[in-house]
């Protein structure tokens, strides 16, 4: 992969700051801890890959972060946990009516609600629906062993829209019975309560979390109120064969929507709320309640059996802000969105483990169905005079998403120095739409769609020593549009817009993975993605957007992360990116609301929006496990463009945040932990999100000034 001249000068220059950084830190190791042995990690297996093998001997760019609750975060926000992590973009929008916005070397910046492009995993459930539009509300950080990242070409053995892969995963039960409570406190009035317990009982082990959370928000007409449960149960069945439940719960009956700002209401006032926000009231309540259930096996000292299931509903009802005068346009939907949806599915994966030619090798075959059935009720947002209530039947219709795959994957060790992974994946896609709002001004929309992709993956890695690793990856992969996407047509007839095709990319990465010390590791990427049909906004009228496929798209650079202990009291994460994420392909879109017909070029070259070309995080913290602990974390963003003219952008910023903590020995089992936080410790005016292509020109969502968080965590 040849790198144009601009990136190979970027990426010169990031691996001479990261080899700066290294020397005082491998002497400042060598200093105090001259026994290399003395501080040491642990082996990780971890579960992205699919492969019992350790994250460092795989040919592909994964990162494993332990959750704790060292750092005085409330435990709200997937974005506490990420530091450090290279390639991924988590940015908490202070807006829990519309999540999380996650973006992994690109992928997904353009999603104004939920996750896109990016598939997510709780305890082996999907977090994501067959049609690849995801959420992160439920991910319950109380009960929460690790997190795991992976990147790059990979993540399509994952299937439709896996431009990366999140998965969280709860700890187990502890032998020895532990319970804690928390409480936290601070700024706009927000507070979060939790309780996590853990045991053992006979053969089953038990992670059960609890949690409250309530904000008056940092902007006007923002406030929450969010319950999460999680429960996790490890049964041993006897001759190696186990079952483990997981079910969680997400209840969030109010989450006030400000909506977005203008370039001139951020300058006036950050705090405000768009004044329609408050006329139509607009918000948003989620109830979600999801059973999973995994059972292994082994076959015989060398085969695995492992079946998936899952079930969950989710109901929502949003209240949007869509004018009243926008819908006596007889084909509109109305002003209030209310989908219910039912979805499950199933996975079957058997692993083998044995030999080829004297050397190791393991293979994975599995197949896989899900599915989604969502009955979506849209109404107006008026009665009369009065905005902001649930007024006439407007939308009626069932939008359903099935998926069926089949996988393989297959490493071989075969020779001292050099391992090959290899994978294969096929996916048929089927929406199909059952329209019953029929009347002679609204005429049926029914219809279906289907797509289908085989998508290959190969990997070779070298080891010239025991902590040194270099590895080179191919792969395919392939996106559908979502519901969102493909609801209506860009030229105004009725119907699902059959003429979207699914976006398709081919993804190349060469690393290096160098294990400094026993307990210190340093990873460097570079990587390409090219895009055939990349999807972006064709038209915006009547408070509807419609969806085109305008051709290719680059996505390109070079990430590095130095993460670890440097000696016993002292760990560090850290991680930069530099991205360039370009149209490559002229197209038409629209400017201003309403447009008919996209009638604005945006040229070969421009940058795709809501993606910086350079963004990082770095946590530096100092302590033992009681007494005193310290911590600063730094994060950096560069400007990013908000439209696809890249007419207007929000600058770049860089945040301070401090914590400190003191834990108490109550007796040999019992620690009380207090600490405090400050956030924006300078008090920076800062663009935490951006909302991509807003056909009002309300781009931006301020992030919240200097905050404060105090919180109580007490274990027995």
């Amino acid at each position: 992969m040849k790198l144009p001249r601009r990136l190979r000068r970027s990426a010169v220059g990031v691996f001479v700051v990261q080899a700066t950084l290294t020397a005082p830190l491998m002497a400042y190791q060598a200093a105090t801890a001259p026994d290399k042995s003395a501080v040491t990690l642990p082996v990780v297996q971890v579960n992205a890959s699919r492969l019992d093998i350790p994250p460092f001997d795989i040919p592909a760019s994964i990162s494993v972060v332990n959750v704790t609750a060292s750092s005085g975060q409330a435990g709200v926000n997937l974005s506490e946990t990420l530091v450090g992590v290279p390639g991924i973009l988590a940015r908490d929008r202070q807006n829990y009516a519309q999540d999380e916005q996650i973006s992994i070397r690109g992928f997904g910046a353009r999603s104004t609600f939920g996750v896109r492009s990016i598939r997510l995993f709780v305890d082996g459930i999907p977090a994501t629906l067959p049609d690849g539009q995801g959420q992160v509300s439920h991910f319950n950080l109380d009960s929460a062993d690790r997190v795991e990242v992976l990147r790059g070409p990979f993540s399509v053995l994952y299937g439709n829209a896996a431009g990366g892969v999140v998965q969280l995963w709860s700890a187990d039960g502890t032998p020895v019975p532990q319970t804690t409570l928390g409480v936290y406190g601070g700024s706009d009035d927000t507070f979060r309560y939790s309780l996590d317990t853990r045991g053992v009982v006979g053969p089953v082990d038990y992670n059960i979390a609890a949690s409250e959370f309530l904000s008056g928000g940092y902007r006007q007409h923002s406030r929450v109120r969010r319950e999460s449960d999680n429960a996790k149960f490890g049964i041993d069945l006897g001759q190696q064969r186990k079952l483990t439940l997981v079910i969680n719960r997400l209840y969030q009956p109010m989450a006030q929507d400000a909506l977005g700002l203008t370039r001139a209401q951020v300058d006036a006032d950050p705090t405000q709320a768009t004044s329609v926000a408050s006329q139509f009231d607009t918000r948003k309540s989620i109830q979600q309640n999801q059973l999973g259930a995994i059972y292994e096996q082994p076959l015989s000292n060398d085969d695995q059996l492992r079946l998936m299931a899952y079930y969950g509903h989710r109901s929502i009802v949003q209240f949007q802000s869509i004018p009243v005068a926008t819908q006596a346009n007889p084909l509109q939907s109305g002003g209030v969105v209310a989908p219910d949806t039912n979805y499950g599915g199933l996975d079957a994966r058997w692993t083998h483990h044995g030999e080829l030619a004297g050397r190791d090798i393991e293979f994975v075959f599995g197949a896989s169905g899900d599915y989604q059935q969502q009955h979506r009720l849209g109404y107006e947002n008026f009665v009369g005079d009065a905005l902001g209530v649930q007024g006439r039947l407007r939308r009626d219709e069932d939008d359903n998403v099935n998926n069926v795959a089949e996988y393989a994957q297959w490493y071989w060790h075969f020779a001292e120095p050099w391992s090959l992974l290899l994978g294969l994946r096929h996916d048929e896609v089927r929406f199909s739409e059952h329209d019953f709002y029929i009347n002679a001004q609204n005429p049926d929309d029914s219809g279906d769609v289907q797509y289908a992709a085989t998508t290959p993956v190969f990997g070779l890695q070298f080891r010239p020593a025991d902590d040194l690793r270099f590895y080179a990856s191919y792969g395919k992969g392939f996106e559908t549009p979502s519901y969102n996407e493909l609801g209506y047509r860009n030229d105004g007839g009725a119907g699902l817009a059959f003429n979207l095709r699914p976006a398709r990319s081919r993804n190349l990465e060469v690393g290096a993975k160098w294990q400094i010390t026993r307990a210190l590791e340093f990873d460097a990427a570079a990587f390409r993605a090219d895009t055939t049909d990349e999807l972006a906004v064709a038209t915006n009228e009547n408070g509807r957007s419609t969806y085109q496929n305008v051709g290719k798209a680059r996505r390109q650079g070079i990430e590095t992360s130095l993460t670890g202990q440097l000696g016993n009291d002292w760990q560090l994460a850290a991680g930069f990116t530099h991205l360039q994420s370009r149209f490559r392909s002229g197209f038409l879109t629209c400017v201003n609301t309403p447009c008919a017909a996209p009638n604005t070029l945006v040229p070969a070259g421009a940058r795709i929006p809501g993606v910086p070309d350079n963004y990082g995080s770095l946590r530096l913290e100092h302590g033992a496990e009681l007494g005193w602990r310290e911590g600063v974390t730094l994060t950096g963003v560069s400007a990013v463009t908000v439209n696809d003219t890249n007419t207007q952008r929000a600058a770049g910023y860089g945040l301070v945040d401090m914590d400190v903590s003191y834990t108490f020995a109550l007796d040999q089992s019992k620690r009380l932990q207090l600490s405090a936080r400050v956030d924006n410790l300078a008090d920076r005016r800062y663009i935490g999100t951006v909302i991509v292509n807003d056909g009002n020109g309300r781009y931006f969502e301020p992030g919240p000034d200097r905050s404060f968080l105090l919180g109580a965590r007490l274990t027995l």
